[in-house]
Protein backbone atom coordinates (compact mmCIF):
# COMPACT_ATOMS: atom_id res chain seq x y z
CA UNK A 1 0.00 0.00 0.00
CA UNK A 2 3.07 2.21 -0.03
CA UNK A 3 2.56 2.89 -3.74
CA UNK A 4 -1.15 3.75 -3.70
CA UNK A 5 -2.36 7.30 -4.15
CA UNK A 6 -4.44 8.76 -1.31
CA UNK A 7 -7.03 9.66 -3.98
CA UNK A 8 -7.53 5.95 -4.66
CA UNK A 9 -8.63 5.34 -1.04
CA UNK A 10 -12.40 5.28 -0.68
CA UNK A 11 -13.52 5.99 2.87
CA UNK A 12 -16.49 3.92 3.95
CA UNK A 13 -18.86 3.96 6.89
CA UNK A 14 -18.42 3.20 9.61
CA UNK A 15 -15.51 4.39 11.69
CA UNK A 16 -15.31 5.20 15.39
CA UNK A 17 -13.47 4.94 18.64
CA UNK A 18 -15.75 3.05 21.00
CA UNK A 19 -15.84 1.35 24.37
CA UNK A 20 -17.48 -1.99 23.70
CA UNK A 21 -20.53 -2.85 25.81
CA UNK A 22 -20.14 -5.72 28.33
CA UNK A 23 -22.20 -8.03 26.15
CA UNK A 24 -20.52 -6.98 22.90
CA UNK A 25 -19.44 -9.56 20.36
CA UNK A 26 -18.63 -9.51 16.67
CA UNK A 27 -20.35 -12.51 15.20
CA UNK A 28 -18.91 -14.27 12.19
CA UNK A 29 -20.99 -13.61 9.10
CA UNK A 30 -21.82 -15.96 6.29
CA UNK A 31 -20.24 -13.65 3.71
CA UNK A 32 -16.60 -12.53 3.95
CA UNK A 33 -15.51 -8.92 4.30
CA UNK A 34 -15.99 -6.91 1.13
CA UNK A 35 -13.38 -4.23 1.90
CA UNK A 36 -10.52 -3.35 4.25
CA UNK A 37 -10.96 -2.70 7.95
CA UNK A 38 -8.25 -1.21 10.17
CA UNK A 39 -8.98 -2.48 13.69
CA UNK A 40 -6.95 -1.23 16.68
CA UNK A 41 -7.21 -2.08 20.39
CA UNK A 42 -6.57 0.81 22.81
CA UNK A 43 -7.21 -1.22 25.96
CA UNK A 44 -9.11 -4.20 27.35
CA UNK A 45 -8.84 -7.92 26.71
CA UNK A 46 -10.47 -10.15 24.15
CA UNK A 47 -10.09 -12.62 21.33
CA UNK A 48 -10.23 -12.05 17.59
CA UNK A 49 -10.60 -14.81 15.03
CA UNK A 50 -9.49 -14.30 11.41
CA UNK A 51 -9.97 -17.11 8.89
CA UNK A 52 -9.90 -19.71 11.66
CA UNK A 53 -6.82 -18.29 13.43
CA UNK A 54 -7.41 -17.04 16.99
CA UNK A 55 -5.55 -14.11 18.58
CA UNK A 56 -5.57 -13.01 22.21
CA UNK A 57 -5.67 -9.22 22.03
CA UNK A 58 -4.98 -6.25 24.29
CA UNK A 59 -3.52 -2.75 24.07
CA UNK A 60 -1.52 -2.34 20.87
CA UNK A 61 -3.15 -5.21 18.98
CA UNK A 62 -3.71 -4.07 15.42
CA UNK A 63 -5.41 -5.86 12.53
CA UNK A 64 -5.80 -4.98 8.88
CA UNK A 65 -8.65 -7.16 7.70
CA UNK A 66 -8.76 -7.68 3.95
CA UNK A 67 -11.47 -8.37 1.39
CA UNK A 68 -12.34 -12.05 1.61
CA UNK A 69 -11.52 -12.41 5.33
CA UNK A 70 -13.90 -14.11 7.74
CA UNK A 71 -13.76 -12.46 11.15
CA UNK A 72 -15.30 -12.61 14.60
CA UNK A 73 -14.44 -11.25 18.05
CA UNK A 74 -15.40 -11.37 21.73
CA UNK A 75 -14.08 -9.66 24.84
CA UNK A 76 -13.87 -9.87 28.62
CA UNK A 77 -16.96 -8.07 30.06
CA UNK A 78 -14.98 -6.82 33.09
CA UNK A 79 -12.16 -5.59 30.84
CA UNK A 80 -14.04 -4.35 27.76
CA UNK A 81 -12.23 -3.61 24.56
CA UNK A 82 -11.74 0.00 23.53
CA UNK A 83 -11.46 0.01 19.74
CA UNK A 84 -10.93 2.19 16.73
CA UNK A 85 -12.04 0.76 13.43
CA UNK A 86 -11.87 2.31 9.97
CA UNK A 87 -13.52 0.78 6.90
CA UNK A 88 -12.12 1.65 3.49
CA UNK A 89 -11.62 0.40 -0.06
CA UNK A 90 -8.67 0.86 -2.43
CA UNK A 91 -9.19 1.39 -6.14
CA UNK A 92 -5.52 1.13 -7.19
CA UNK A 93 -3.64 -2.13 -7.68
CA UNK A 94 -1.95 -3.08 -4.40
CA UNK A 95 1.50 -4.67 -4.37
CA UNK A 96 2.48 -4.31 -0.71
CA UNK A 97 -0.10 -4.97 1.99
CA UNK A 98 0.61 -4.85 5.74
CA UNK A 99 0.27 -8.08 7.69
CA UNK A 100 -3.17 -8.92 9.01
CA UNK A 101 -1.99 -8.75 12.60
CA UNK A 102 0.81 -7.27 14.61
CA UNK A 103 1.37 -6.03 18.15
CA UNK A 104 2.46 -2.38 18.26
CA UNK A 105 4.70 -1.45 21.19
CA UNK A 106 5.54 2.16 20.31
CA UNK A 107 1.95 3.38 20.00
CA UNK A 108 2.12 7.14 20.58
CA UNK A 109 2.29 8.31 16.95
CA UNK A 110 -0.10 5.63 15.73
CA UNK A 111 -2.72 6.46 18.35
CA UNK A 112 -2.37 10.18 17.65
CA UNK A 113 -3.11 9.59 13.95
CA UNK A 114 -6.09 7.37 14.76
CA UNK A 115 -7.51 10.08 17.02
CA UNK A 116 -6.88 12.70 14.36
CA UNK A 117 -8.76 10.62 11.78
CA UNK A 118 -11.85 10.29 13.98
CA UNK A 119 -11.79 13.94 15.08
CA UNK A 120 -11.83 15.13 11.46
CA UNK A 121 -15.42 13.95 11.12
CA UNK A 122 -16.79 14.87 14.54
CA UNK A 123 -17.54 18.40 13.33
CA UNK A 124 -17.76 19.95 9.90
CA UNK A 125 -14.07 20.37 8.98
CA UNK A 126 -12.78 21.92 5.79
CA UNK A 127 -11.27 19.27 3.45
CA UNK A 128 -11.81 16.60 6.13
CA UNK A 129 -12.03 13.73 3.67
CA UNK A 130 -8.88 14.79 1.83
CA UNK A 131 -6.89 14.97 5.06
CA UNK A 132 -8.43 11.71 6.30
CA UNK A 133 -7.10 9.89 3.24
CA UNK A 134 -3.62 11.26 3.95
CA UNK A 135 -3.85 10.23 7.61
CA UNK A 136 -5.05 6.76 6.66
CA UNK A 137 -2.18 6.30 4.21
CA UNK A 138 0.24 7.41 6.97
CA UNK A 139 -1.26 4.76 9.24
CA UNK A 140 -0.75 2.11 6.57
CA UNK A 141 2.85 3.23 6.09
CA UNK A 142 3.39 2.85 9.85
CA UNK A 143 2.12 -0.72 9.62
CA UNK A 144 4.35 -1.55 6.67
CA UNK A 145 7.28 -0.08 8.60
CA UNK A 146 6.41 -2.20 11.62
CA UNK A 147 6.38 -5.27 9.36
CA UNK A 148 9.93 -4.62 8.18
CA UNK A 149 11.46 -3.90 11.59
CA UNK A 150 12.28 -6.26 14.43
CA UNK A 151 9.61 -5.73 17.12
CA UNK A 152 10.87 -4.05 20.25
CA UNK A 153 9.44 -6.22 22.98
CA UNK A 154 11.07 -4.59 25.95
CA UNK A 155 10.96 -0.98 27.01
CA UNK A 156 14.65 -1.16 27.90
CA UNK A 157 15.48 -2.17 24.33
CA UNK A 158 13.45 0.75 23.01
CA UNK A 159 15.27 3.17 25.32
CA UNK A 160 18.63 1.79 24.19
CA UNK A 161 17.72 2.32 20.53
CA UNK A 162 16.63 5.88 21.24
CA UNK A 163 19.84 6.57 23.17
CA UNK A 164 22.10 5.31 20.37
CA UNK A 165 20.16 7.22 17.72
CA UNK A 166 20.28 10.37 19.83
CA UNK A 167 24.08 10.08 20.07
CA UNK A 168 24.37 9.49 16.32
CA UNK A 169 22.28 12.60 15.70
CA UNK A 170 24.38 14.57 18.21
CA UNK A 171 27.57 13.61 16.33
CA UNK A 172 25.96 14.57 13.01
CA UNK A 173 24.95 17.97 14.37
CA UNK A 174 28.39 18.65 15.88
CA UNK A 175 30.94 17.20 13.43
CA UNK A 176 33.67 19.67 14.38
CA UNK A 177 33.88 18.48 18.00
CA UNK A 178 36.58 15.94 18.83
CA UNK A 179 34.12 13.57 20.48
CA UNK A 180 35.55 11.03 22.93
CA UNK A 181 33.87 7.64 23.18
CA UNK A 182 33.97 7.94 26.97
CA UNK A 183 31.99 11.20 26.84
CA UNK A 184 29.47 9.84 24.35
CA UNK A 185 28.93 6.68 26.36
CA UNK A 186 28.36 8.77 29.47
CA UNK A 187 25.79 10.80 27.58
CA UNK A 188 24.05 7.53 26.65
CA UNK A 189 24.41 6.24 30.24
CA UNK A 190 26.27 3.16 29.06
CA UNK A 191 29.75 1.76 29.57
CA UNK A 192 32.21 2.69 26.78
CA UNK A 193 32.59 -0.94 25.67
CA UNK A 194 28.86 -1.69 25.55
CA UNK A 195 28.11 1.66 23.92
CA UNK A 196 30.69 1.04 21.18
CA UNK A 197 29.34 -2.45 20.53
CA UNK A 198 25.67 -1.35 20.34
CA UNK A 199 26.52 1.72 18.25
CA UNK A 200 28.20 -0.39 15.58
CA UNK A 201 25.37 -2.92 15.70
CA UNK A 202 22.64 -0.29 15.22
CA UNK A 203 24.35 2.32 13.03
CA UNK A 204 26.39 -0.09 10.90
CA UNK A 205 29.86 1.32 11.58
CA UNK A 206 32.13 2.06 14.51
CA UNK A 207 31.81 5.29 16.47
CA UNK A 208 35.14 6.50 15.09
CA UNK A 209 34.21 5.75 11.48
CA UNK A 210 30.87 7.48 11.92
CA UNK A 211 32.52 10.59 13.37
CA UNK A 212 34.93 10.79 10.43
CA UNK A 213 32.14 10.23 7.91
CA UNK A 214 30.01 12.99 9.42
CA UNK A 215 33.00 15.35 9.45
CA UNK A 216 33.76 14.64 5.79
CA UNK A 217 30.10 15.06 4.79
CA UNK A 218 30.07 18.43 6.51
CA UNK A 219 33.35 19.36 4.84
CA UNK A 220 31.86 18.58 1.41
CA UNK A 221 28.89 20.81 2.16
CA UNK A 222 31.05 23.70 3.33
CA UNK A 223 33.35 23.44 0.32
CA UNK A 224 30.50 23.28 -2.18
CA UNK A 225 27.96 25.67 -0.69
CA UNK A 226 29.50 27.94 1.96
CA UNK A 227 32.21 29.63 -0.10
CA UNK A 228 34.94 28.47 2.31
CA UNK A 229 38.40 27.44 1.13
CA UNK A 230 40.15 24.21 2.11
CA UNK A 231 42.11 25.77 4.98
CA UNK A 232 38.99 27.39 6.44
CA UNK A 233 37.01 24.15 6.26
CA UNK A 234 39.79 22.10 7.84
CA UNK A 235 40.09 24.60 10.67
CA UNK A 236 36.31 24.77 11.21
CA UNK A 237 36.13 21.01 11.59
CA UNK A 238 38.99 20.73 14.05
CA UNK A 239 41.79 19.51 11.77
CA UNK A 240 45.20 20.74 12.91
CA UNK A 241 46.98 19.39 9.82
CA UNK A 242 45.56 20.41 6.44
CA UNK A 243 47.51 17.63 4.71
CA UNK A 244 45.96 15.01 6.99
CA UNK A 245 42.53 16.52 6.28
CA UNK A 246 43.17 16.30 2.52
CA UNK A 247 44.29 12.66 2.72
CA UNK A 248 41.31 11.65 4.87
CA UNK A 249 38.91 13.56 2.63
CA UNK A 250 40.22 11.80 -0.49
CA UNK A 251 40.11 8.43 1.29
CA UNK A 252 36.37 8.85 1.93
CA UNK A 253 35.29 10.68 -1.23
CA UNK A 254 37.79 9.63 -3.86
CA UNK A 255 38.57 13.29 -4.57
CA UNK A 256 40.75 15.95 -3.01
CA UNK A 257 39.06 18.90 -1.24
CA UNK A 258 40.24 21.28 -3.95
CA UNK A 259 38.53 19.15 -6.62
CA UNK A 260 35.24 19.32 -4.73
CA UNK A 261 35.45 23.06 -4.33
Amino acid sequence: MLEISPDSIKLLPAFAKIVCEPGWRWARREKPMANFDLFYVWSGEGEVEVNGVHYQVGKGSCFLFRPGDYTSATHHPQRPLVLTYIHFAVEDEIRHTPKRYRMLYDTVDFEYMLSRYVRLFLVSTYAAETEARLVLKSLLIQLLRADTQVPVEKKASNQLTEAIHEIANYIRQNPGIAHRVEDLSTRAQLSPRYFSMKFKEMIGMSVQSYMIRMRIERAKHLLMHAGMNVTEVADALGYRDIFFFSRQFKQYTGKSPSEIR
